[in-house]
């Protein structure tokens, strides 16, 4: 199958083939400990430093540019002989009419390369306390699949509570949808944050923080949950987790990416078009094997398109 086949056939599936491959990867997320050579600890996923990762922003139901990123990084077939990676950073449905479509890819690939592809949790795919308002993907389900529409829709929520909180590079980079949880302690804050919210505000902030430049600490976010960031936090977690560089979604940029905190910090927007109308977007290929200093060297390697 090549991103082609795998787009028609989103455009085709039938309810009841959607659902079970929700349930599915659900279930398979659940009890996972080990993939090939990624461990997972808790919801932390920690790849290992060979090989190569492709790593993909927001696309909020924008399936043409989810198609576009799967052709030209040409992963399906680079998959079957190499060792690379395919790591979301969340956001997969809301504010696009193709939402069910995208997360059937998504889906779907996690089907075909499950030691390939790892889903990452961003703040459209919350806890039901802190979710993202408004939230249109039930119209979007309903629209695509009629009466089945809600069973699709609740499959999918329930397929939520298992995607992964962040992704770890030792000693290069940390991935995450939102940004740095200021109260974490250690790893496993960051490992453990769904069981501990929403007594600690770890998962609020990884899913819904943004960074900002020329402040220090934290202040209340516009967005209505999460924090604005400082870049002494952004130095202080990724001290925490071994790592250089934080790479993250959740913010449109014009450019598809933008760099804070020093090159501390790269978010990457993988989207276009309405209702954030930015004309370009982006995403990363990264060689894991090599050490990072800070996001400006990774720059090179930022697909824009």
């Amino acid at each position: 199958m090549d991103p082609k086949e795998l787009v028609e056939e989103a455009l085709r599936v039938k309810a009841g083939e959607f659902i079970s491959l929700a349930e599915e990867a659900a279930s398979e997320l659940a009890r996972s400990v080990r993939i090939g050579e990624v461990e997972i600890i808790g919801r932390l996923v920690k790849l290992p430093r060979e090989g190569k990762a492709i790593i993909v922003g927001d696309v909020h139901g924008d399936l043409e540019s989810l198609y576009y990123i799967l052709r030209d990084s040409d992963f399906m077939a680079r998959a079957e002989e190499e060792l690379v990676y395919l790591v979301f950073l969340g956001d997969y449905g809301d504010r696009g009419i193709r939402s069910p479509e995208v997360y059937y890819v998504v889906l779907k690939l996690k089907e075909l390369f499950p030691e390939n592809v790892f889903l990452l949790r961003g703040n459209h795919e919350g806890p039901s306390d802190i979710m993202a308002v408004p939230h249109d993907l039930p119209h979007h389900m309903v629209g695509r699949f009629g009466d089945e529409g809600y069973r699709a829709y609740y499959a999918v929520r329930e397929l939520w509570a298992h995607l992964y909180t962040a992704a770890l590079v030792e000693g290069a980079m940390v991935m995450l949808h939102g940004g740095a949880p200021s109260r974490a302690r250690g790893l496993e804050d960051v490992a453990f944050a769904h069981e501990k919210h929403p007594e600690e505000p770890h998962l609020e902030e990884i899913l819904w923080s943004d960074p900002e430049d020329g402040i220090r600490g934290t202040y209340r976010s516009w967005r209505g949950a999460g924090r604005v960031f400082g870049p002494d936090v952004s130095k202080r977690f990724l001290d925490m987790m071994g790592a250089r560089v934080l790479v993250r979604g959740h913010e449109p940029c014009v450019r598809g990416y933008k760099l804070n905190h020093g090159g501390l910090v790269l978010t990457l927007f993988s989207r276009k078009g309405p209702p954030y109308y930015n004309e370009e977007a982006a995403y990363l290929e990264v060689d894991l094997s090599k050490d990072v200093a800070d996001a400006r060297e990774l720059e090179p390697h930022i697909r824009i398109f």
